[in-house]
């Protein structure tokens, strides 16, 4: 469970709020919309969504500077509309559409954006981990004073290869963010039943790695964090770990029929500690925006994510000559 701190009073401005807002509740309709889509057939494969995650994804990527590089697992659709990835584009690549970010043959878990400098959804535990150190160990050697931002579950967290890098990461000082986003249950274990560990954000320091714990459901609180770890990795003095304890309020995927958990934990998540809500009580609180001016913003954002589902139902399928492409890369001798 995320940890409860007293609210504090952060110095930050309406368009800020704004913002976040935007983008938050950009990846809760955007999210609702594909699991429409997936009962309705159009889906094919897997889909993991990011529903009640959002505060994660908009905090850090507010701490991010042009060029900065973001690698995460399957549950990857908010990292993308987060790193500003066209919603068209996603939802096409949902959809299996020639107009998908990887042509319609990576669907949920595998697309990209070198544009962007998003690279993957990564479909195998904790895979993306190595990846991410390797993202940064080119930053480093190229000195081109960038981060990178690696995503991964707590139940990654208990993957060997997690700790290969570390090593690496520590060892030659490279400029990556682990970022942990505890979500407490992993596929379907709570994260109390699968590790004796008092946090997972401490088990860096075997390799001399700092880092932190942070309320993943308080954007702010995220992007204050991630200002941390990012002017730590970009002084040189190499990798930080962030656990971010967040919660999302669907199954793992859409298989997942979530009995491991109660509806009444759910709710109470939902009612209390909801990322969205809590900025817009302080958009409203402060008189930064009033409650029409917050339903236009919803009808906005409505709008765009009907007019990416429509653009995936309209974009052909590929064809078949694609299943024979993008398997090797070209490489300049």
């Amino acid at each position: 469970m995320p940890p409860k701190k007293a609210a504090a009073k952060p110095n930050v401005s309406a368009e800020e709020l704004l913002g976040h807002y935007r983008e938050m509740l950009l990846i809760r309709r955007f999210e609702e919309k594909a699991g429409q889509l997936y009962g309705m057939g159009l889906i094919g494969g897997f889909c993991h969504l990011y529903i009640g995650q959002e505060a994660v994804v908009v905090g850090l990527e507010a701490a991010a500077e042009e060029g900065d590089k973001r690698v995460t697992s399957y549950r990857d659709h908010g990292h993308m509309l987060a790193c500003g990835m066209d919603p068209k584009g996603i939802m096409a690549e949902l959809t299996g559409r020639e107009g998908g970010f990887s042509k319609g043959k990576g669907g949920s878990m595998h697309m990209f954006s070198k544009e962007k400098h998003f690279y993957g959804g990564h479909g195998i535990v904790a895979a993306q981990v190595p990846l991410g150190a390797g993202l940064a160990f080119s930053d480093k050697y190229k000195g081109n004073d960038r981060v990178t931002f690696t995503y991964f579950g707590d139940g990654a967290a208990n993957q060997g290869q997690v700790y290969e890098t570390y090593n690496m990461a520590q060892l030659w000082d490279l400029p990556v963010v682990f970022v942990i986003e505890n979500n407490g249950y992993a596929m379907g274990t709570s994260v109390v039943r699968s590790t004796k560990s008092p946090s997972l954000w401490e088990r860096g320091a075997a390799y001399g790695i700092k880092g932190e714990e942070v309320d993943g459901m308080s954007v702010l609180a995220v992007k204050e964090a991630g200002e941390r770890a990012v002017a730590h990795c970009r002084s040189g003095k190499g990798p930080y770990i962030l656990e971010v304890k967040t919660y999302r309020y669907r199954g793992h995927s859409m298989s997942d029929p979530a009995k491991y958990r109660t509806r009444d934990e759910v709710q109470k998540m939902r009612d209390e500690r909801d990322p969205i809500e809590q900025i817009r009580d302080m958009l409203l609180t402060g008189k930064h925006a009033t409650e029409d001016d917050l339903k236009a913003i919803d009808k906005e954002i409505k709008a765009t994510v009907n007019e990416a589902a429509e653009f995936s139902k309209e974009s052909p399928e590929p064809a078949l000559e694609e299943l024979w492409t993008d398997i090797y890369a070209e490489v300049e001798a």
